[in-house]
């Protein structure tokens, strides 16, 4: 079965997303935006949920987890949470 780590940030709006992910583009540390700016626990380690398979996730997050480029940031991705942006950082 496929498996995956990845690390993410949660935000409120759309806005806030792309603007995060910018500044990511731009040389910003992805660890230190989580830490500054997810609504989800996981900012307080950069964001990072560990490792994961298939269907633990909300379908949305999934989809991109499972199907994405890694070592890449996508989104913005809406899920009933907020706004997220993703990094895989691993699957196999």
């Amino acid at each position: 079965m496929p498996s995956a780590s990845a690390r993410h940030i949660l935000v409120k709006s759309k806005e806030e997303c792309d603007s995060l992910k910018s500044q990511i583009e731009n040389g910003a540390d992805f660890a230190d935006l989580a830490k500054q700016h997810s609504q989800c626990p996981s900012g307080r380690t950069g964001g990072a949920l560990g490792e994961f398979g298939p269907g633990q996730m909300v379908p949305e997050f999934d989809q991109v987890v499972f199907s994405g480029e890694v070592g890449k940031v996508h989104g913005p991705v809406k899920t009933q949470f907020g706004y997220h942006l993703i990094e895989i950082t691993q699957r196999s």
